[in-house]
């Protein structure tokens, strides 16, 4: 599972061929121990629990690489090599 982008203690990972168990395009979200499944099209929590204002980095996170994630998100279904996506700043 590649890490694709890593900000202020968030992990952000993207399985390989990861579309049977949640049907939609999703990112697997860590910090602090704290795992969370959310998805790519509208940030909603998939699987898990996670602290709101790390949640709140996240959204603003993939507000703002939504067209990224989705294109590497074609590229984990099929097993190919994704790529970084810069975090917050």
């Amino acid at each position: 599972m590649p890490v694709i982008s890593m900000f202020y203690g968030i992990i952000i990972r993207m399985f390989y061929k990861d579309n049977q168990q949640h049907h939609l395009p999703h990112i697997h979200v860590e910090y602090q121990g704290k795992v969370v499944v959310i998805s790519i099209e509208d940030s909603e929590i998939l699987d898990g629990i996670f602290p709101p204002a790390k949640k709140k980095l996240v959204d603003a996170w993939i507000e703002i690489h939504r067209d990224e994630l989705l294109a590497d998100w074609v590229l984990a279904v099929e097993g190919s090599k994704t790529f970084r996506i810069k975090g917050l700043e």
